[in-house]
C-alpha cells in the first residue's frame, strides 16, 4: 500500500499493526521496511532549510501541495539511518496528505506512548523526532500559510 495513495493513516491503525508484531525486534524490521519503502526524495530538496537541526542522523524534510487538493499536505522524506527512516516514513504515512490543523494537531508524546517508542529509542533519538515533526509542522504553515504568500519564518532568539 502506498501512503501517497491513500492519504492520511490513523494513529489507531498503526498502533493496531504494532501490536500484532509480537516483539521489538518485529517492530524495528517493520520499521526498517516502511523506510525503505520510502520514494526516493529529490537530491536537490535535499538543503540545508529541509534537513531536520538536532537529529544525530541526516534527515531531510519537503512538503509540497497535494496536486489533488491544495488545501492538503504532502512530504518527501529521506534519512540515512534506517530506524529513523523508518520513523520518518510512519510519520508521513500518519500526517501526509493532512490539512495544515490535522498536522498540527499531531501529539508526538501520544505516538511514542502509544507505539511504546518512549521505552525503545534513546532519549537523543527522541530528540531526532521532535525535531522531525517540528520541521513537518513548521513546513506545512508555511505551505498553508492564509493566502498566497507562506508565514514569514521569524529568527530564532
Amino acid at each position: 500500500m502506498n501512503e501517497q495513495d491513500t492519504g492520511m493513516s490513523s494513529l489507531d491503525e498503526i498502533v493496531d499493526i504494532f501490536e500484532l508484531l509480537e516483539d521489538w525486534d518485529q517492530r524495528y524490521q517493520y520499521l526498517i521496511e516502511l523506510g525503505e519503502g520510502l520514494p526516493p526524495m529529490p537530491e536537490e530538496l535535499k538543503t540545508e532549510a529541509n534537513k531536520v537541526k538536532g537529529c544525530m542522523s541526516q534527515v531531510w524534510i519537503s512538503a509540497y501541495g497535494d496536486p489533488d487538493d491544495p488545501a492538503r499536505t504532502r512530504f518527501h522524506g529521506d534519512c540515512d539511518t534506517s530506524v529513523i527512516k523508518g520513523v520518518l516514513a510512519l510519520l508521513i504515512q500518519l500526517i501526509g496528505g493532512g490539512t495544515r490543523k490535522e498536522i498540527e494537531a499531531l501529539d508526538v508524546d501520544e505516538l511514542f506512548s502509544r507505539l511504546s517508542l518512549d521505552e525503545h529509542l534513546s532519549p537523543n533519538r527522541h530528540l531526532g523526532v521532535y525535531g522531525i515533526v517540528e520541521l513537518m509542522k513548521q513546513q506545512a504553515r508555511e505551505l498553508q500559510g492564509t493566502g498566497a504568500n507562506p508565514l514569514p519564518r521569524r529568527a530564532e532568539a
